[in-house]
């Protein structure tokens, strides 16, 4: 059982790599604002969890400014403009690929959210130059870091293909194999592409010297993304999504992102009248929202320029109040799930001036594509295989076109003051894993730590699962079981305590009295929390 959560008297950060971790504490000591300590951790964790994200990524911001006000930064890049269906169906694929160059078919965003995030810590006064934010990130790639045991025990899927994609081998496996946990690695190209954006800025990455020489390694391998796309690609500023419940306002991303179905699961529960946490209507009652939020979802994400209802239509009193009204309390519903995955990395910053972060950044599946590019040692992600090749599908794929996110960064401002950044990798998982975290905190009093520390759950099909089921860590009680079970629920106990598999999950909370942060992250990551 996790013990009570560390509370920081000033600001605190919460990731799932200690080194991460470390790269913003040491932001804050050096009087930097929340928003430049989460640039330094989303740096230094591309580096050093290369599994879970890479800069070759995509990425999703909240931030909280000091006047409360919630911005959201959209770092998710497009299909490439040679990212036809035709093209893919001229080389005989019936679907997209999931790893070597033609799974690397989006721009990646994530730099580009950077230099977004950075402006809007400029306008709160930051001053740090990227060269102090980056050098953390600097000294692992060059100087080595040591091979994570959340890196040393995954077993990717797609693995022969993602051995052998261009670059790989060379960059992660030692003989053939991921190294044991512990062995130190170098990445002497990441480290100087990294170096050279902290000398010009992120916008490098895609309208200078970086850019160039990402354009010659993806032409060479025969990747859908040119110059072009990157020279025409920047972050975008959107207005994030939102709800009231009892106690809260709630924020999350809209599309292309799944946020609207995190907000709709909390908007649901909140109106089932569940009074006590752990028992049979809490884990029952998340799980009937989750497939009623997963329902809508899937039937209308996709990118925002191209959605076909407006998700706020989603969000309504009325709307919550009937979806949670075709909720049974004794009986399952059927639930006919799409499946999907993912691997990421959420990461939560609050500082003493009351503003707050919740980040998220990602390549998708482990590595992403596992193209590891020779000449910057990026490996890029493979988020467009959320795609179809089926033009008449919700998410077909055309140049220009935002792929579907599961990624969503989660915040709160409580009505006693609190403010809540929170979130966790994980798929489709995410929403689920995010509802269970906040509602075991916000709502039943649970303590940070011990509500993330405690068993979870996930409805869906996880890889290599034929089934879509609900599965539980093994510490849930027997009779909690029997009772899902009796109602209906398709329970499978996975034999593990603490699984990957239920996601990284991190949580920040700080007091409107005397400005202390409580923060902790998932003892099923390798990281933990810091602060001043």
């Amino acid at each position: 059982m996790a013990d009570h959560t560390p509370v920081f008297s000033r600001a605190a950060v919460a990731a799932p790599h200690t080194a991460a971790a470390e790269a913003g504490r040491a932001v804050l000591a050096e009087g930097g604002n929340a928003i430049e300590a989460m640039l330094a951790m989303a740096a230094t964790i591309a580096v050093v969890y290369p599994h879970m994200n890479a800069i070759g990524g995509d990425g999703f911001w909240l931030v909280r400014d000091p006047g409360g006000r919630v911005h959201a930064i959209e770092a998710c890049g497009p299909a490439g403009s040679l990212a036809t269906i035709r093209r893919y169906r001229d080389k005989d694929f019936d679907v997209i690929p999931s790893r070597g160059p033609d799974a690397a078919l989006t721009v990646a965003g994530a730099p580009g959210g950077w230099s977004a995030a950075k402006e809007i810590a400029e306008s709160f006064g930051g001053r740090m130059p990227w060269r102090d934010l980056f050098s953390d990130a600097i000294a692992h790639a060059r100087g080595g870091y040591a091979v994570s045991p959340s890196e040393a025990r995954t077993r990717p899927n797609a693995e022969a293909a993602l051995h052998a994609a261009p670059g790989f081998a060379d960059a992660f496996l030692v003989d053939g194999k991921t190294p044991a946990a512990g062995t130190i690695r170098h990445a002497p190209a990441l480290a100087a592409t990294l170096e050279q954006l902290a000398k010009a800025g992120p916008d490098d990455f895609y309208r200078g010297d970086v850019g160039r020489e990402i354009a010659v390694d993806l032409e060479r391998l025969g990747a859908p993304v040119t110059r072009a796309d990157l020279q025409g690609y920047r972050a975008r500023r959107v207005p994030p999504l939102s709800i009231r419940i009892p106690g809260a306002t709630l924020y999350n991303f809209p599309p292309p992102t799944q946020g609207l179905a995190s907000l709709i699961i909390l908007g649901i529960f909140a109106r089932l009248g569940v009074t006590r946490g752990e028992g049979f209507d809490h884990i029952h009652g998340l799980v009937e929202a989750t497939k009623r939020a997963f329902r809508i979802r899937d039937g209308i994400v996709t990118d925002p320029l191209r959605m076909p209802h407006d998700p706020d239509a989603f969000l309504t009193p009325e709307r919550l109040a009937r979806e949670a009204g075709a909720i049974s309390m004794s009986a399952a519903a059927d639930f006919p799930l799409a499946f999907g995955d993912g691997d990421t990395v959420w990461m939560g910053a609050i500082d003493a001036k009351g503003v707050a972060v919740s980040y998220i950044q990602s390549i998708y599946w482990e590595y992403g594509s596992g193209c590891v590019l020779p000449r910057t040692g990026i490996h890029w992600q493979n988020r467009g295989l959320s795609f179809s090749l089926d033009p008449a599908a919700l998410n077909p794929l055309e140049p220009g076109r935002r792929p579907f996110h599961t990624l969503n960064p989660a915040f709160a401002a409580m009505d006693d003051g609190r403010i809540v950044s929170y979130g966790s990798m994980g798929g489709d998982g995410q929403p689920q894993f995010q509802a269970t975290i906040f509602t075991r905190h916000a709502m039943f009093g649970m303590d940070i730590a011990a509500a993330i520390d405690a068993p979870r759950f996930l409805l869906g099909k996880t890889w290599g699962d034929s089934a879509t089921s609900l599965k539980l860590e093994n510490r849930f009680d027997p009779g909690l079981l029997r009772a899902l079970e009796r109602a209906g629920q398709r329970v499978e106990v996975v034999d593990a305590a603490y699984s990957d598999t239920f996601g990284h999950a991190g949580m920040l909370s700080r007091s409107p009295t005397d400005g202390a942060v409580a923060a902790a992250h998932d003892p099923r990551s390798d990281g933990g929390s810091a602060g001043i």
